[in-house]
């Protein structure tokens, strides 16, 4: 089990006797085939324990990444012990608060928070990594376009219950992919979304970077701009661009990122499709309106607006 292997772990790395209490608590974060508790013990401060499984190829990436983007000065949590043969590691607790739960707050109240993220960002896009770092493969063609056979797959026929063969055959989005695909690759999060952005002392840290590679870095900045869990009204979007634009000096170019929001929420919608039908999560549910009602607006006056406008209709009635 799991939770058994992370106890284990944590009561070698503390050293303490058998009959020392350590408790773990659940915490529940994304579908990323994890498991991941915050482990208690009496005089120390709480930490978190992590399980992986080998049902994503980037899982085993946690703990290699964290290091790196550590010794690269961004905000992850730290790697206090890996048990690499029971797939386990032990982290820094960064706490329960990330911009997701934040969400109702006035948003001139959040905008530190949202440089911050994106400061990091930022750093994150330029970041060295050497040589023999072993990263998940980069956004290529291919890779893109195994996110749009994800959103057709999951979200088109699988939770809508429609055809997607016109779909896969039409130009619109083969052109999307190998357009995008053969771009700048930055590092990117791959994931820089509100859930996976935690707030302590005032500043925003990554977790979930498991699925770092190299790509467009417009797919991060598009993943937080046009994230269905916050639904940024039009206001909000134009000032996460100003912040950005003064933290790097430059803006992306609308064209291009708005391609790239289109790839996000496309995958994104595959998503909530999968965990909905394989898990039965209803938290996802509501999300999928607002991330269809988000890529009608990116793909509108594209040659994407006229494939998906019939799937998109269905998806938010």
């Amino acid at each position: 089990m799991p939770t058994d292997s992370i106890l284990s772990t944590a009561r070698q790395y503390l050293g303490v006797d058998p009959t020392v209490s350590v408790t773990l608590e659940p915490i529940k974060r994304g579908a990323s085939g994890r498991t991941i508790v915050r482990v208690k013990t009496p005089g120390r401060d709480p930490f978190i324990g992590v399980h992986w499984t080998d049902e994503r190829a980037d899982n085993a990436n946690f703990v290699p990444v964290a290091r790196f983007l550590k010794k690269a000065r961004i905000r992850v949590p730290e790697i206090f012990h890996e048990n690499a043969k029971r797939h386990v590691a032990l982290v820094e607790d960064l706490g329960d608060i990330d911009l997701y739960s934040l969400r109702e707050q006035p948003f001139a109240e959040r905008e530190p928070l949202y440089r911050s993220a994106l400061g990091q960002i930022d750093r994150l896009f330029y970041a060295k990594a050497p040589k023999e770092f072993e990263l998940m493969p980069p956004f290529d063609a291919a890779l893109y376009r195994w996110e749009q056979e994800y959103f057709f797959d999951h979200m088109v026929e699988g939770h809508l219950g429609l055809d997607a063969g016109v779909l896969r055959e039409d130009p619109a989005f083969i052109a999307l992919a190998e357009r995008l695909g053969s771009g700048a690759r930055h590092l990117v999060h791959r994931d820089f979304q509100s859930q996976n952005l935690m707030v302590r002392d005032g500043e925003t840290w990554l977790v979930d970077f498991q699925g770092l590679r190299r790509g467009r870095q417009e797919y991060d900045l598009a993943s937080l701009i046009f994230d269905p869990y916050l639904d940024h009204s039009a206001e909000e979007r134009e000032r996460l661009l100003e912040i950005w634009e003064e933290i790097a000096d430059e803006r992306p170019e609308t064209s291009i990122f708005h391609e790239c929001a289109a790839q996000r929420l496309m995958q994104a919608l595959g998503a909530y499709g999968n965990i909905l039908k394989r898990r039965g999560d209803e938290w996802y549910r509501p999300h999928i309106a607002v991330a269809s009602r988000l890529l009608m607006e990116v793909v509108t006056g594209t040659p994407l607006e006229k494939p998906l406008s019939g799937v998109l209709a269905a998806a938010v009635a």
